[in-house]
């Protein structure tokens, strides 16, 4: 791996969230109505005066290309803004919810990790018998379940009935190492199962293919046991489809939990856009999926990385 071709993974990586950015600048402000809207709705009868003035006072008044010529100025000395609503910069608020984003999405890719790739390396040495059809089962059912669906039924399960768990909330490490991990682990077993689904057909497909081959059966003529043949040898080369998924799972993970962190209430990135989107709070939107675009990128960055790590015979110039 060269550091030229890093330099310019880098760069097209920044250059696809800057398209990103670019596109929800502009969807946005086609949506009806703005944020005077929003807090017109709050607060009652505004006069028309008051009501341009709002829209001066928060820079709306302006055509668009000029309000993106600010955005992006301030964005490359690294101002995302200030929030409409709250008045708070938009950056400090990342920082404070990212970690809780972080959090869920690494509960749940281990859970997903945990569950699919024993699950798939069953299914691969018993190919056509129970566990080959128990294992397809639920790859068929992880992958159609929708999260929300999921969601409430753990709730339901675990909160509701059993009472194990917190229906909803976020209890800090700080505060609560044991209720941290409670108010996290739902949520992230929601996110899991469909991971673990994909993890599962993935690394059994991996697998067959991969058991199939010359070098796998010179060292069972050796006479190397089962055990080395399988994790040693043949699990190192079924593992770049496996990284791969995971990958781009973790990169949707880190944007994608929007509905999961509304439903329990998790203080994450997913619901601070959420909330942005719905208050037509324009730099808390903007902010927010650039956030999670340059998470998506970089992670996919970090992807193409462990491929030549995991392969030697991946070469990057």
């Amino acid at each position: 791996m060269s550091l030229g071709w890093l330099t310019r993974r880098v760069a097209l990586a920044l250059l696809a969230a800057f398209g990103v950015s670019v596109l929800v600048f502009a969807l946005i402000r086609l949506v009806p109505g703005d944020v005077v809207t929003n807090l017109i709705g709050l607060e009652g009868n505004v006069s028309a005066a008051q009501q341009a003035e709002m829209r001066r006072m928060f820079g709306l008044d302006q055509p668009i290309p000029v309000q993106f010529g600010h955005w992006f100025g301030s964005l490359l000395h690294g101002d995302l803004g200030v929030s409409l609503r709250t008045d708070r910069p938009v950056f400090a608020d990342l920082l404070l919810r990212f970690p809780v984003t972080l959090e869920l999405t690494v509960v749940a890719l281990v859970i997903a990790v945990l569950i699919g790739l024993p699950l798939g390396v069953l299914a691969a040495l018993n190919r056509g018998k129970f566990a080959d059809f128990a294992s397809s089962s639920f790859v068929l059912i992880g992958l159609a379940a929708p999260e929300f669906w999921l969601a409430i039924l753990l709730i339901l399960l675990f909160s509701l009935t059993l009472r194990w768990f917190p229906p909803n909330g976020f209890v800090t490490w700080a505060e609560s190492p044991l209720g941290n991990l409670k108010s996290v682990f739902l949520p992230g077993l929601a996110l899991s199962l469909g991971l673990a689904a994909a993890v599962t057909r993935i690394v059994r497909a991996s697998l067959l293919d991969v058991l199939g081959q010359d070098f796998v059966r010179t060292a069972r003529a050796k006479g190397l046991p089962e055990r080395i043949v399988i994790y040693r040898h043949a699990m190192r080369n079924a593992l770049i489809p496996v990284v791969t998924v995971v990958g781009l799972q973790v990169g949707n993970l880190l944007g994608g939990a929007v509905i999961i962190e509304q439903l329990f209430g998790l203080p994450g990135v997913g619901r601070y856009a959420l909330e942005g989107i719905n208050l037509r709070d324009y730099p808390v939107v903007q902010g927010a999926v650039l956030w999670i675009a340059v998470s998506f990128v970089l992670v996919n960055v970090v992807v193409d990385v462990l491929y030549g790590l995991i392969d030697r015979r991946v070469v990057y110039s």
